[in-house]
């Protein structure tokens, strides 16, 4: 399931919960909200960057940890282990 960024409409108008951004999670499916759940005011929906996965840095450490080795391509059919 997603996670979708909303904030107040009216900054003036928002409660502590809305005044900066909240998120929540919902379905795909699900309408987006219209309307703070803690105060009413009205809310817009936040267009922000998917996140797509793990970084490369830490899969690195954790295949090391697991113990695998990772091999560097050299040349046709050459390989270096790199740790």
């Amino acid at each position: 399931m997603p996670i979708y960024e909303y904030e107040a409409k009216d900054k003036r108008k928002s409660c502590a919960y809305c005044v900066n951004s909240f998120e929540l999670l919902q379905n795909i499916s699900d309408d987006r909200l219209k309307q703070c759940p803690h105060c009413g005011n009205q809310i817009i929906k936040l267009i922000s960057a998917p996140r797509l996965g793990l970084s490369v840095s830490s899969l690195d450490d954790r295949a090391k940890a697991a113990g695998f080795q990772k091999l560097k391509r050299l040349g046709k059919g050459e390989y270096e282990k790199q740790y």
